[in-house]
């Protein structure tokens, strides 16, 4: 996996992989690995879908797809979620996990 430890399962067109997220920090932005998972701080407080809504907002501009494209498969109300992006290869989540490791 040259050296990225997020899982990344590719399948038909899409990619799915795990997240961690950290709400109502000072800002969105992808922090890079937590152990399996890309870890994301998002500004928006885990109320009414506002922190879930600004994850996929936030993977879609990173990956350079739509909106539509990105979606929450698992965990919608916890901190770690799967997310599953149509349109992309593993390839461009492996470069976006090492574009923001530590």
């Amino acid at each position: 996996m040259h050296g990225v430890p997020v899982r990344i399962d590719s399948r038909s067109g899409a990619v799915r992989f795990a997240v961690r997220v950290q709400p109502r920090a000072a800002r969105s932005e992808i922090a890079g690995p937590h152990g399996d998972a890309l870890k994301v701080r998002l500004a928006a407080p885990p109320v009414d879908g506002a922190a879930n809504d600004a994850l996929i907002e936030l993977i879609a501009d990173a990956l350079g797809v739509a909106r539509r494209n990105v979606q929450i498969v698992g965990g919608e109300r916890s901190r770690s979620k799967v997310v599953e992006v149509v349109g992309v290869d593993s390839e461009s989540v492996r470069r976006l996990v090492t574009s923001h490791a530590r």
